[in-house]
């Protein structure tokens, strides 16, 4: 039997994770961001007017777009010059998604398949609304009886964003230059203490996408999902300080807590796409299952 109220609550996350596609959004009003001729973003209303002041990388808003100047004609002078700005703009406006300089570089590019044409400081991405990947794991474990539980972290309340909520096992930014791999190893070193021997296990298990706006930008992410079966005698221990503690958890308990504020929202939509491939979210039970399985893949015309 559905629970109707479970089912409304994740119908209202997924449309709070896809607010950029829904009637009222700021997409009508935003500028296309291309670099030489592609599309690699969207810019915000009140973010093109910034960049106008500064002609000598950005050409004014034409025919709903904004471009790089033709003389940043290379990976290195789009994303040096972009950057000098960006410092600029850091220092003299009072733009909140910059007081979160990270100094991590993202790739930008139309899709992931095609050559970076710069790369971008993370902070400033959700300016541009440029696509920004990451990987989270979904570490599990699987009893002698066969019952699945997950383990959750518990962000540390120092965190820049979403602190104190509920995450995934381990997750981190895709950096520019750096591969999917690498980087579900690293995360699962730094913040879960799993060793490598453990996490090369994981198996990749598809993506999610959404892309959301609010006061400081759009948002526009997309995560490889990777599956974990963790020993049912392996315990992850707090890594790097980005996690306050780890929970064991079964998957109905799991299932419930998806649904509530205490969850990381993207995080809670990588739990729901397991939910949903593991048959603990079935079509004959579930009858919001075909807007759950498209509110996790929306992508960007």
């Amino acid at each position: 039997m559905a629970n109707f109220a479970w089912s409304q609550r994740i119908l209202k996350l997924l449309r709070q994770m896809n607010s950029f596609y829904l009637p009222g959004s700021c997409r009508t009003d935003c500028f296309r961001f291309e670099i030489d001729g592609a599309q690699v973003g969207w810019i915000p209303p009140h973010v093109a007017p910034l960049l106008t002041r500064y002609p000598e990388v950005f050409s004014p808003p034409q025919d709903g777009a904004v471009t790089l100047c033709p003389s940043l004609d290379s990976y290195e002078r789009r994303s040096e010059g972009v950057d000098a700005i960006l410092q600029t703009v850091r220092r003299e406006c009072s733009l909140s998604s910059l007081e979160g300089w990270r100094d991590e570089r993202y790739s930008v590019m139309p899709k992931f398949s095609d050559p970076p044409l710069m790369w971008m400081e993370r902070a400033a991405t959700c300016l541009f609304g440029v696509k920004r990947y990451g990987v989270h794991v979904n570490g599990y474990t699987v009893s002698d009886s066969g019952e699945v539980s997950m383990w959750l972290a518990r962000r540390s309340a120092t965190k820049q964003t979403y602190p104190g909520l509920l995450d995934n096992v381990a997750a981190g930014g895709l950096a520019a230059d750096i591969g999917i791999k690498h980087t579900l190893l690293k995360e699962c070193q730094e913040e879960a203490c799993i060793p490598a021997a453990i996490a090369k296990k994981a198996h990749p298990v598809g993506t999610i996408s959404y892309t959301y706006s609010n006061d400081e930008g759009v948002f526009a992410e997309s995560q490889f999902l990777f599956d974990l079966e963790l020993p049912l005698d392996f315990q992850p221990r707090v890594g790097d300080g980005e996690v306050q503690e780890f929970y064991l958890l079964p998957v109905d308990q799991v299932k419930e807590l998806v649904a509530t504020d205490d969850f990381k929202p993207n995080c809670a939509l990588v739990v729901l796409d397991f939910l949903i491939r593991h048959s603990f979210i079935e079509p004959d039970s579930e009858p919001c299952y075909q807007e759950l399985v498209a509110g996790l893949h929306q992508t960007l015309e």
